[in-house]
């Protein structure tokens, strides 16, 4: 488990506020947002390393994470369990 100083906790919270004022709109029921919240604050603690302070990277790097996340979720429902293709 890494542990933050308050400058890294900071940049950590702007970018996370930066990065939902991007992609907040994506988003329809309260359900949904939520969901994305979660997964997009779980992508800047998956990029931020000890003494991050960048905020433009952070919310950058967690951005680029978060939809690599999303493009896997939906390859998957797409395929399935098997690998083969079926239709949507």
């Amino acid at each position: 488990m890494a542990a933050y100083g308050p400058q890294s906790v900071k940049a950590m919270g702007q970018a996370f506020d930066e990065a939902w004022l991007l992609i907040a709109q994506n988003f329809g029921s309260p359900e949904e947002t939520e969901i994305a919240r979660l997964l997009l604050a779980e992508a800047i603690l998956s990029v931020a390393t000890k003494g991050s302070c960048d905020v433009v990277a952070l919310k950058s790097d967690a951005l680029h994470a978060l939809a690599m996340d999303y493009r896997c979720r939906a390859q998957t429902q797409i395929t399935g369990n098997n690998g083969r293709t079926r239709p949507l």
